[in-house]
């Protein structure tokens, strides 16, 4: 019988679907799997690469495979979409992701480490706290909005509202609203002592990682962007360049090249969004305090700012920013402003 040299893994909560083939491609085994019994059976097979979709519970997984011995290979499940062979089942997904794992181009997602995974986690959780107060604030100003009454925007404005409700409010509100109103500010300044707790724990790791205090020496990176990216970032080393790493974060252009022709449209927003969003965040304020203050004479933001609209310059700083995280990232050491280099 042939040796099996690959195996696709369709991984779920409670079934699971392994595909085994040869060297040459060729299916061996096509075998259903409960979750009690999945490890038990990779435990008697030889050592051989197993490839999975990385989806929920594809760490864990990949961690338990290579305790076993086996060589783990995670791969972006848009990638392996076109080895679909018409319908979708179990058999014929995890038959797809085999076939994808054995090609000599195909790109994989590193194994992420438990230490790794709770590190995203702290962050995932402020940013979950975050949009939660968001979404409280706006409740509480749409609901004054129903008894004529229009917060300014910002939470600044909203925590005087607590003051509000004891003296002009309680007598132009129904009991019953002042009361619901009460239990959102309570909820609200619940949502604000967890998120400075977060901030703080956040600073703390980014304080006690030197790889986050390299990376904050970059103008519009702080504490949370540097956690995020040293916590959800691949390494520096799956990428070949700058551009590869700014093209992952979906920060360059899309491109409908044809015959010889460069198309380019606009930013492509394809890959990891969290860290898109907090690059384009420290660009925005970045930019912002040029557009005040004035940039450095000469230097490129200024030129930048001199003949492009605002939101295109953010990105494009965004852009510029993820390629020095990668080169900080793959050569070592702290970012040195053009001027100081020249100087």
């Amino acid at each position: 019988m042939p040796e099996v040299t690959t195996i696709g893994l369709d991984i779920a909560k409670n079934v699971f679907h392994a595909h085994g083939s040869d060297s040459r491609g060729r299916g061996i085994f096509s075998k259903r799997l409960s979750r009690a019994k999945m490890l038990d059976f990779f435990a008697a097979q030889p050592p051989c690469t197993v490839a999975m979709e990385a989806c929920g519970g594809a760490h864990h997984w990949g961690r338990e495979l290579m305790a076993l011995g086996h060589d783990v290979r995670l791969i972006p499940p848009a990638y392996v979409k076109p080895f679909v062979k018409r319908q979708k089942n179990d058999a014929v997904d995890a038959e797809a992701i085999c076939e994808a794992a054995q090609r000599p181009t195909m790109r994989f997602v590193a194994v992420k480490s438990e230490e790794q995974q709770a590190s995203a986690l702290v962050f995932r959780t402020r940013d979950l706290l975050v949009r939660q107060r968001t979404q409280l604030v706006n409740a509480i100003r749409g609901h004054l909005t129903e008894y004529g009454w229009v917060a300014p925007k910002g939470l600044s404005y909203v925590s005087m509202l607590g003051d509000m409700l004891e003296e002009e409010m309680a007598a132009s509100l129904p009991a019953a609203a002042v009361a619901m109103f009460r239990v959102m500010l309570d909820l609200l300044a619940e949502l604000d002592e967890r998120i400075a707790y977060l901030d703080r724990e956040i600073a703390r790791r980014a304080r006690e990682d030197e790889t986050a205090r390299r990376l904050m020496t970059i103008p519009g990176i702080g504490p949370i962007t540097a956690t995020a990216l040293t916590a959800l970032a691949p390494a520096a080393e799956t990428f070949a360049k700058g551009r590869d790493f700014a093209a992952w974060l979906g920060l360059t252009p899309l491109q409908r090249s044809t015959g010889g022709k460069q198309k380019l449209g606009a930013t492509s927003k394809m890959g990891e969004r969290t860290l898109r969003r907090l690059l384009i965040i420290g660009a925005s304020a970045v930019v912002k305090q040029a557009s005040r203050r004035g940039a450095p004479k000469g230097s490129w933001l200024e030129q930048m700012l001199s003949r492009k609209p605002r939101m295109l310059v953010t990105v494009a700083l965004a852009n510029k920013m993820a390629r020095i995280v990668w080169a900080l990232l793959a050569k070592g050491g702290s970012y040195r402003a053009p001027a100081a280099v020249a100087a």
